[in-house]
């Protein structure tokens, strides 16, 4: 995604509890990214690590700093191929899409995105 001259990189999704708030958990991963040697330059730049909140259950968040549900995961086969395995059934609060609907909607165009799964 973005910028097409840089290192392939593994994307991966995480279902997990957490008692942080959204903010708390901003911070909590912008620190692990920059323990990884990320530094952000420009948008979608190369990186070492990109970690994103998608959701986080079915609240929303709209600060100048994070958006919840993330404004582009329905646009992003990338996003939702590994989400679907972890929490298809979830259901997007603005849209009012599973994951696996979302993913049904986007896998019949063509947005230029290469998945190649792996298996780890």
């Amino acid at each position: 995604m973005g910028l097409a001259d840089q290192n392939r990189f593994i994307n991966a999704a995480a279902l997990f509890e957490t008692a942080l708030d959204p903010d708390e958990l901003l911070e909590t991963l912008l620190g692990i990214e920059k323990s990884f040697g990320r530094v952000r330059t420009i948008k979608w730049g190369p990186r070492t690590l990109d970690l994103d909140i998608l959701y986080y259950g079915n609240r929303r968040v709209a600060s100048p700093r994070l958006t919840i549900p993330h404004p582009l995961m329905h646009e992003r086969l990338f996003v939702l191929v590994p989400l679907v395995e972890i929490d298809p059934c979830w259901v997007h609060p603005v849209l009012g899409l599973s994951v696996e609907e979302m993913l049904d909607r986007l896998a019949g165009t063509d947005h230029g995105q290469e998945i190649e799964k792996v298996d780890i």
